[in-house]
């Protein structure tokens, strides 16, 4: 990795290079303050540990407190003379102090006195804990291959390679030696080393997520099995991971800190493994952003801490960049070479125009990293919607087979169901080849996946809208009848079998288009874990309908067409409204399309809501035709029909009413009431039919003939 490359160069110098090195680069500076603010505190931590009542007690950790310092010093003249200069002024302060035997609280002050120094004059953080809880799991694979050879299995400094070293490796399973130890000076000791032993540092070997992994592994070897809850306070390792034991127990309201169940509790609190959701990965973005605009500001008036400020946000970046990395390797070298540019450019004086490109670029990759790692609907929320489109799809697909097979029934057509049966499975099949084939493209095409998958979930949004529109227009059941009946009178006119298969296949055909298109929308929009929902969402919708097909043909069971058409036309507005904000996603993570965001937006992927300009645009749209298609159905097409209603079929009048006195134009009548009339006798046409049918249905179940008077029942 570019940036981690200069880093560990960075830290290798500070070890090798005498005192009289010329000071590092202003873009090293933040790993060399880390590591001179690290060391000394370290230092502190082990004075304490040899210094009781103003005398030495363990001369070992008084002396490798010296060394530490020693360490310290050395990398703080490292430092550009603003920090280093006083820097080198507290580390001379507090050598003085370990050799006058001075009491172990004021190194304590010095060393708070340095770090909050080096902060300050660099702009920089110092202590960068990980928002997600390290994995235990992790910390132990760490451990095992590269602590248990000196520090044994479980810790008690009885490894294989222990014997003959001087000093030996330290008992991590000390529970009364460590009271006072946190997984954060674990992390600085793993990192750091310890000056004057066999234990190395860490920096450059293992990546600072096993470093945090491993710490927190160590911390817990000391303690015995957790038992008990732990409280909401204590539940976040940005909390706990800077406080010792006894910390932790004093929040807990622990005063016997030897007790079983105070260590159980304790336990408890350090091997709680909080989930790494969505809102974790959202911390770390929303930190980095706050990082990046700190350090543009700084870029913009020229200050040179801005590029410490920007490896800040690359340090905090890196606790998502695995992740990131995982799913696109691209994305992630893409961030790592724009952060690199940020800290070069930065420190070596940009231009405003510059450092706008650099953060339109930084932007939009931060955006698409996000929705890497945080796009993921719930299992529940996959299953209602995997279960809404078969069953919405499947059960229009049976209403229409069923209304094709009625009227030609009433129709006096029954010998042509055939054709309809035969239409029926060609659909089916076309439906099956048209998922193959959709899936074979993905498959061939993995160089363009990004692109596949947005234009999928962008002609799903399209076809979305249009069907849920079409419900609308559908609610009513006299539109819904004349709508079939159209379609069989149309067939049966032509007299051909082909007329009639083609109209049953077109009408299923386009369902199981739409169930193909919608599913592998959804599978995008799902991710990885988004099969095994999908999938029981299916299942379950099959189990339905098969049930509904039962009660439709067997027991005559009508289903209420309105609600039913209102409801799934709501909830596939709904899903196109997630697809249109998916698909200009997936199109933008494919450069397809640019990314340009919008701060002040909000950011809800269970809706598709993302703060880009491009996608915010395409849903409003969506809201627009939706109002419009609302207002269309309910408001202005109601009154254009009453309108031709009362011009065509005028009220009953009382008296007749001279030609002068009719409205003008009453007498002339324009296409479209034509045209309206025309549909008003066509449907009064079939409804005579189905009448007919009926009568005769009827007939059919009457007894034989007989006279007249024979069937009248005696006076």
């Amino acid at each position: 990795m570019i940036l981690i490359g200069g880093l560990l160069a960075a830290l290798a110098a500070t070890t090798t290079v005498p005192q009289q090195q010329q000071p590092v680069a202003s873009q090293d500076r933040a790993p060399v303050a880390r590591r001179v603010a690290a060391t000394a505190q370290l230092a502190a931590q082990e004075y304490r540990n040899g210094v009781v009542n103003g005398r030495v007690v363990a001369k070992a950790e008084v002396e490798e407190a010296t060394l530490f310092l020693q360490e310290a010093r050395r990398s703080a003249v490292l430092l550009p003379e603003a920090a280093g200069k006083p820097a080198v002024g507290e580390i001379d302060e507090l050598l003085r102090l370990v050799g006058a035997t001075a009491p172990p609280d004021s190194l304590d002050a010095h060393v708070r006195t340095l770090s909050s120094g080096l902060s300050q004059r660099l702009g920089i953080t110092l202590d960068e804990l990980p928002a997600n809880t390290p994995s235990l799991a992790r910390g132990a694979e760490v451990y095992q291959a590269n602590c248990a050879g000196c520090h044994g299995a479980v810790g008690r400094g009885d490894g294989q390679q222990a014997a003959g070293l001087d000093p030996p490796p330290a008992n991590l399973a000390d529970g009364p030696a460590l009271r006072d130890v946190s997984p954060l000076d674990y992390f600085r000791r793993i990192s750091i080393g310890t000056v004057g032993t066999a234990m190395p540092a860490f920096e450059g070997r293992l990546p600072a997520e096993d470093r945090w992994a491993v710490a927190l592994y160590a911390s817990v070897l000391r303690l015995p099995a957790p038992r008990g809850e732990v409280p909401p306070s204590l539940r976040t390792f940005a909390t706990t991971g800077p406080m010792s034991d006894d910390q932790v127990l004093g929040a807990l309201g622990e005063t016997d800190s030897t007790s079983p169940e105070a260590l159980g509790r304790l336990a408890a609190v350090r091997t709680f493994q909080a989930d790494h959701t969505d809102a974790a990965s959202a911390q770390v973005f929303a930190r980095v952003r706050q990082q990046l605009d700190s350090a543009f500001m700084l870029a913009r008036a020229g200050d040179p801490a801005a590029s410490g400020r920007a490896f800040d946000a690359y340090m905090t970046f890196e606790q998502v960049e695995r992740g990131v990395r995982a799913k696109s390797p691209a994305l992630a070298a893409q961030l790592e070479t724009e952060f690199a540019s940020l800290r070069t450019r930065a420190a070596g004086g940009a231009t405003p125009d510059e450092l706008a490109a650099l953060r339109r670029q930084l932007e939009a990759g931060l955006e698409n990293a996000e929705r890497l790692l945080g796009d993921k609907d719930s299992p529940l929320n996959l299953f209602v919607q995997s279960f809404v489109i078969l069953v919405r799809e499947g059960l229009e697909a049976i209403l229409i087979v069923g209304a094709l097979m009625t009227f030609l029934s009433k129709m006096g057509a029954a010998q042509r169901k055939r054709d309809i049966h035969i239409g029926v499975g060609a659909a089916v099949g076309a439906s099956l080849l048209t998922a193959v084939a959709l899936e074979t493209i993905f498959v061939l095409s993995p160089a363009h996946r990004e692109a596949l998958e947005g234009g999928t979930m962008v002609v799903a949004t399209g076809v979305l809208f249009y069907v849920s529109y079409w419900l609308l227009s559908k609610m009513e059941v006299v539109k819904w009848n004349h709508f079939v009946k159209s379609k069989v009178k149309d067939a049966l006119d032509s007299g051909s079998a082909l007329a009639l298969a083609s109209a049953a296949f077109l009408a299923v055909y386009r369902e199981g288009f739409e169930t193909v298109l919608f599913y592998k929308a959804l599978f995008v929009a799902g991710g990885a874990g988004s099969v095994m929902p999908v999938v029981a969402g299916i299942l379950a919708g099959s189990v339905v309908l098969v049930a509904v097909y039962i009660a439709i043909n067997r027991f005559g069971v009508r289903l209420p067409l309105k609600p039913f058409f209102a409801v799934t036309s709501a909830f596939l507005y709904y899903m196109a409204f997630v697809f249109a904000g998916k698909g200009i996603a997936e199109l933008q993570e494919g450069g397809l399309i640019g990314t340009t965001i919008v701060s002040w937006a909000p950011r809800v992927p269970a809706l598709g809501i993302y703060p880009t300009a491009e996608s915010l645009a395409a849903q409003a749209l969506l809201l627009a035709l939706a109002m419009l298609a609302l207002v269309w159905n309910f408001v202005i097409e109601p009154r254009r029909v009453r309108g031709v209603t009362s011009v065509m079929v005028p009220e009953p009048r009382r008296a007749p009413v001279p030609p002068a006195a009719m409205a003008p134009g009453a007498e002339a009548v324009g296409p479209a009431a034509v045209l309206e009339l025309r549909r008003s006798l066509e449907r009064m046409e079939a409804d005579l039919a189905e009448m007919r049918a009926e009568v005769e249905r009827m007939r059919g179940h009457l007894p034989a003939d007989r006279p007249l008077s024979a069937e009248r029942p005696p006076r």
